[in-house]
Order: structure tokens, then C-alpha cells, then sequence
């Protein structure tokens, strides 16, 4: 019993030894990756024109701020009072679209970001399963590799098939 037990103990570890194990390091990869970067580089140009109409915006309602308060000086105080309300709601409501347009616009982004995490996800299982991976695991800030012999590091390949897929 006791030799049956030593023989399936030097099995295992033998099969085990022979399961390829990779890492990937995540940050490098998303950093690197083409679609990534374009989905990034839209989506600053829709953050910059969002800024430069909330910008605009802004400025137009403190010169019509300004412009209240000099005629405000020649109204009775509750012709003044009732327009400054008027002025608040519509500034308290210009706010709140902003606000939405801006939670639409990062929801929108997240969205795309997400999507392609998943994409590249996916295509590590894939490579995985094409090269005969037991385990490929992450890299990088948060992942759970702490140190990796870099003939193990898959990051490059993985990049290089992400990127020439994306071409296309």
C-alpha cells in the first residue's frame, strides 16, 4: 500500500511537471494593444469636445450672470428676486444635462473599455488552448504573478496576434 501511494505521488508530480504553465502581464498587454488605444484616443477627443461645449456653456452663463446683475441694480427687488430665481433654475438645469451628458459619455467608454478586456480575455484562453497551456495567469499591477521566468511570459505573443486580428 505504502510503495502504491509513492508510486501515484511520483505520477502526479511528473504530470504535473509537464502541464505548461504561462503568465501574462496585463497592463503591458492593454497598454500595448492597437484597439485599445484607439477606443482611448476617441474617446479623449469626445471628453475634450465635451469640455470645450461645458466650457462654453459656463462662460455664457456667467456673462449672462454678469449681465443680470447690472440690470438687476435698476429692477424693484422682487422683479430682481424673480428673475435671479429664473436664472438659478435655469443654471441648477443646464447643471443637471451637463451632468447626464458627461455619466452618458463615461458609461459610453467604460462599455468600450469592457468590451475589449473581454476580447483580449478571450483570445489568451484561446492561445492557451491552441499552445497547450494548463494555466496562463496575469501579470502586472494586480495580477497574480509576483515573479515569472520571462521565457514564460506569453505577453509579446498574445500582443502581436491581438494586434495583426485587430488589423484586420
Amino acid at each position: 500500500m505504502k510503495k502504491l501511494f509513492v508510486s501515484l505521488l511520483i505520477i502526479l508530480a511528473a504530470a504535473c511537471q509537464q502541464q505548461k504553465i504561462g503568465y501574462v502581464d496585463t497592463v503591458e498587454l492593454l497598454d500595448g494593444y492597437q484597439e485599445k488605444m484607439d477606443a482611448e484616443a476617441r474617446f479623449n477627443t469626445k471628453r475634450d469636445a465635451f469640455t470645450k461645449k461645458r466650457d462654453s456653456i459656463s462662460q455664457a452663463f456667467q456673462l449672462e450672470l454678469q449681465d443680470f446683475q447690472a440690470k438687476a441694480q435698476k429692477m424693484s427687488q422682487k422683479n430682481a428676486q424673480e428673475q435671479y430665481g429664473l436664472l438659478q433654475q435655469k443654471g441648477q438645469f443646464v447643471g443637471q444635462q451637463l451632468q447626464q451628458e458627461e455619466q452618458q459619455l463615461q458609461q459610453i467608454g467604460q462599455t468600450e473599455i469592457d468590451s475589449i478586456v473581454s476580447k483580449v480575455k478571450k483570445e489568451i484562453k484561446a492561445y492557451g488552448k491552441t499552445n497547450g497551456y494548463a494555466f496562463i495567469l496575469s501579470g502586472g499591477e494586480g495580477g497574480a504573478v509576483l515573479y515569472g521566468n520571462e521565457a514564460d511570459d506569453l505577453t509579446e505573443e498574445v500582443l502581436k496576434i491581438l494586434n495583426e486580428k485587430y488589423k484586420k
